[in-house]
C-alpha cells in the first residue's frame, strides 16, 4: 500500500526552482515515477542484478530459504564453531564447491556459477561464507591452482571435507607484502625433504583461518633455498607455498609445530583463527607445489618462468578468486541489510505529517536520503561485480582450453592479468567499504530495534567489518589500482613498485587511458556522442560519465606532474616523494572505482528494451548514484571550473528530486535483490511498533 505522505512531498521533480538554475540544466529531466508501484519493474531489476548465473543464483536461493544458515548470536566460543561445520557438510552435498576446482582435480570448473554462489552465501551468514571460502576457496584453491597431479587426491579430500586446512600466507610481520616473508623452506638434499622454519617471532603465520580448531594442514607461503653441496642455502628463488601437516588426527600439534588461538574476535567469532609457529618442520619434496617450480630429488630448481618477479605475480595470480569473492559477499550483506532496512521504514511510524497521518520512516526525506542513495551504489556494485566474475571466468576457459599459457603469457594477455588484478581490487575496495558504511547506516536508520541482535544488523555488521582488512588491506589495495592507472598507458612497466613508476611522464593521460582500459563501445558511444547541448543536462548518461572521467583523468594527470621531479632525486628521496603522494593516489584510485561504477550502470541501461517497465526505474537509480557522487565531490568540481557553483546546487537538488520519486517505490527496489525469505523475514518486521496491520 502507497502512504499519501509522498503525494504531499516537496519538490516534484518538474518543479523544483533550485534545480531549475544554472540556464536550463532540467533539459532531459526523468519524470517522476507514478506513486503506484509496478511489480513487473521488480521482476525486471531482478533480471538485471542476477546476470549471466540466473540459474544458479535461483538453485542456491531455495538452497539457502532455510532458516538453518540464520547466525545464531551469543553462543560460546566452541560451540559457535562447531555450528559451521553442520552448514559446510550441507553445503558440500549441495555440490556448492566443485565449480571452484579444475575438472583436472575433479570439479566441474565453473568459476563464474561458483563465484556466484559463493556470492549469494553472503546474503545469509558471513561466517559460513568465510569458513567455506578458507576450506573450498582459499586452501583448496591454492592446491587446486599451484598444485599438479601428484596433488590430485589432496583435492578430492579438500572438496568433501576429508582434508580440512588453512592458507598461510600472512605473517605476524609481513601482511600485504607477502614478497617478502620470513617463513623459509631450506631443501635437504639427503632426506629429500624441506625444512619448514619460523626464524623469528615476526615470521609466525598469524590471523589464519582454521588454525585454532578444525585445520589439519596448511599451505605455507615461504622462502624457497636450495643449498649447494657445501650446505650454504644462498639466495631466496622466492615465495613458494610447501604443504605442512600441523594437526594429528586426534587435533593435536605435530612436531615441532606451535597453534596459538586468537580467541573471540569482534565479528566472525565462529571462525577459528590462530597463529602457527614452525620449528625446523620436515615435509617429503613431493609437498611443494610445482605448478610454476619444481625441485628435483638432488636440489635442483627449475622453473616455467625466468623472472622471479614474474613468477611470484603469477602465483598470486591465480589466487584473484578470493579477492572477488570477499567483495561479492560483502555486497550480497549489505542487499540483506538494506532489504530488511527498507522493509521496515516502509511500516514504522513516527511523526505526523498531514495532521491525525503518523508518516512512515520512509516518506521522511532525510530517510530516503540515508537509504536510497547507498541503494543505488548497491546495484552499481552488483552490476560491477557481475562483469568482473565474467571476465575471469572467460580467462579461465581459455587457460583451461590451452590457449592462455599462464607460465608464458604473451604481452597482451599479461596485459589483461595485470588490469584484472587491479579490478578485482578495486571491486574489493568498493564493495567491503560500502558494506561498512551502509549496514551501520542501516542499523542506524532502525533505531534501537536495529540494535538488536534477532535483527541480524549488527551480526552482519560485525561480520563484515574486517572484510576491509583481508584479502588485500583496502588502502593497499586502493594504491594499486592508482598505480595501474600510471601503468595503463605504459605496458612496457614492470612491476608495481614505486620507483619504476617516476620513470614515465604523462602527457595526454586521457587519450592514453581510454586506449589502455577495456571500456564497453556503448559507453564509449554515449561519451562520444555528448553535444554541447548535452552538456545543459546533468541528467544524460555520456555526459555523466565525461564528469566522471575528468575527475579521474585530471586527478592522474596532477599526479604524475607531482611526481615527474622526483625520477631526477636520489632514491631516498625519490621514495620519499612517491610517499607523500599516496593521498593523492588513493584520490585517484576512488576515483576510478566511481568511474567503473557509472559505466557498468550505463552499459546495463543501453541494453534494457525500451518498453522494459524496469526501464524508467532503473534510469532514475542511475541518475542517483551519478548526481550523488557528483554533489559529494562538488568542491573539486568547482575548484576546477568543470562545474560552476549553480551546477552543483542543481545536483544535489536532483538528488532530493530522485529520492522523492523513488520512495515509493523502495520496495520494489530491495525486492529485486531476491534475497531469500528466510534470511531477512526478522522478528521486527513481524511485529513493529506503530503499525496498523497493513
Amino acid at each position: 500500500m502507497v502512504s499519501p505522505g509522498f503525494a504531499c512531498d516537496p519538490s516534484p521533480m518538474s518543479t523544483n526552482d533550485d534545480a531549475k538554475t544554472a540556464g536550463g540544466v532540467d533539459a532531459g529531466r526523468p519524470p517522476r515515477l507514478p506513486l503506484t508501484p509496478d511489480p513487473a519493474a521488480a521482476e525486471g531489476l531482478q533480471r538485471i542484478l542476477d546476470g549471466r548465473w540466473a540459474d544458479v543464483r535461483e538453485r542456491v536461493r531455495g538452497f539457502l530459504d532455510d532458516p538453518f544458515f540464520l547466525p545464531e548470536p551469543g553462543l560460546p566460543l566452541d560451540e559457535a564453531r562447531e555450528w559451521l561445520i553442520p552448514r559446510l557438510r550441507r553445503m558440500a552435498e549441495f555440490g556448492l564447491q566443485r565449480g571452484s576446482f579444475s575438472v583436472a582435480h575433479g570439479g566441474t570448473g565453473d568459476t563464474g556459477g561458483s563465484l556466484t554462489a559463493m556470492e549469494m552465501m553472503g546474503h545469509a551468514n558471513l561466517a559460513v561464507m568465510v569458513k567455506s571460502g578458507v576450506q573450498w576457496g582459499l586452501w583448496g584453491g591454492v592446491v587446486d591452482a599451484l598444485g599438479t597431479g601428484r596433488h590430485s587426491a589432496y583435492v578430492r579430500d579438500i572438496m568433501d571435507l576429508k582434508l580440512l586446512g588453512s592458507f598461510g600466507m600472512t605473517e605476524l610481520g609481513h601482511g600485504s607484502d607477502v614478497q617478502n616473508v620470513e617463513t623459509t623452506a631450506i631443501y635437504d638434499r639427503e632426506t629429500k625433504e624441506f625444512v619448514v622454519n619460523s626464524p623469528t617471532p615476526a615470521s609466525a603465520k598469524a590471523y589464519i583461518g582454521n588454525a585454532a580448531a578444525h585445520g589439519r594442514m596448511v599451505a605455507v607461503f615461504a622462502q624457497l633455498h636450495t643449498p649447494d653441496a657445501s650446505g650454504d642455502p644462498g639466495e631466496s628463488h622466492g615465495v613458494h607455498c610447501v604443504l605442512v601437516p600441523f594437526r594429528d588426527d586426534e587435533g593435536n600439534p605435530m612436531p615441532g609445530v606451535t597453534i596459538t588461538d586468537h580467541g573471540i574476535k569482534g565479528g566472525l567469532v565462529q571462525i577459528d583463527n590462530g597463529t602457527i609457529r614452525f620449528d625446523h618442520v620436515r615435509v617429503p619434496r613431493e609437498n611443494l607445489l610445482n605448478r610454476f617450480a619444481e625441485v628435483s630429488e638432488d636440489g635442483a630448481y627449475s622453473s616455467p618462468i625466468d623472472s622471479p618477479n614474474r613468477r611470484f605475480f603469477t602465483m598470486l595470480g591465480t589466487l584473484i578468486r578470493g579477492r572477488i569473492s570477499v567483495g561479492a559477499a560483502a555486497g550480497a550483506a549489505t542487499r540483506s541489510s538494506l532489504t530488511i532496512a527498507v522493509r521496515y521504514a516502509m511500516r514504522r511510524r513516527q511523526f505526523e505529517g498531514v495532521p491525525g497521518h503518523e508518516k512512515t520512516l520512509m516518506e521522511h526525506r532525510t530517510h530516503r536520503l540515508r537509504l536510497l542513495v547507498p541503494l543505488a551504489r548497491s546495484y552499481a556494485l552488483a552490476l560491477l561485480q557481475n562483469r568482473i566474475i565474467e571476465r575471469l571466468h572467460e580467462q579461465e576457459k581459455l587457460i583451461a582450453a590451452g590457449e592462455w599459457d599462464v607460465a608464458n603469457p604473451t604481452e597482451e594477455q599479461q596485459w589483461k592479468q595485470r588490469e584484472m588484478e587491479s579490478r578485482a581490487a578495486a571491486v574489493k575496495v568498493a564493495a567491503t567499504a560500502h558494506a561498512t558504511a551502509t549496514i551501520q547506516e542501516c542499523r542506524e536508520a532502525c533505531g534501537g530495534a536495529g540494535y538488536m541482535a534477532e535483527n541480524l544488523l549488527t551480526v552482519h555488521k560485525a561480520d563484515s567489518d574486517v572484510f576491509t582488512t583481508f584479502e588485500g588491506d583496502n588502502t593497499v589495495l586502493l594504491q594499486l589500482v592508482g598505480k595501474e592507472l600510471i601503468t595503463a598507458y605504459a605496458r612496457d612497466m614492470s612491476g608495481l613498485d614505486p620507483l619504476a613508476m617516476l620513470r614515465y611522464g604523462v602527457d595526454n593521460v586521457g587519450d592514453v587511458l581510454w586506449r589502455r582500459t577495456s571500456v564497453a563501445a556503448t559507453v564509449q558511444t554515449l561519451v562520444d556522442s555528448v553535444t554541447d547541448r548535452d552538456e545543459e543536462s546533468l541528467f544524460h548518461a555520456g555526459y555523466q560519465v565525461k564528469l566522471f572521467r575528468d575527475r579521474e583523468q585530471n586527478l592522474l594527470k596532477s599526479l604524475v606532474r607531482r611526481l615527474r621531479g622526483a625520477k631526477k632525486m636520489e632514491i631516498a628521496d625519490a621514495v620519499a616523494a612517491v610517499d607523500g603522494a599516496q593521498d593523492h593516489l588513493i584520490a585517484c584510485a576512488w576515483a576510478r572505482i566511481d568511474s567503473l561504477l557509472l559505466e557498468a550502470m550505463v552499459e546495463e541501461e543501453a541494453a534494457m528494451a525500451a518498453d522494459d517497465p524496469a526501464l524508467p526505474v532503473f534510469n532514475q537509480l542511475r541518475n542517483l548514484f551519478a548526481l550523488s557522487t557528483i554533489a559529494t565531490h562538488s568542491g573539486w568540481y568547482q575548484e576546477q571550473n568543470i562545474l560552476g557553483r549553480l551546477r552543483t546546487k542543481a545536483a544535489r537538488a536532483a538528488v532530493n528530486d530522485l529520492v522523492d520519486s523513488l520512495g515509493p517505490w523502495a520496495g520494489v527496489l530491495v525486492d529485486a535483490f531476491a534475497v531469500p525469505r528466510a534470511l531477512v523475514d526478522v522478528p521486527m518486521l513481524s511485529e513493529t511498533p506503530g503499525v496498523d496491520g497493513n
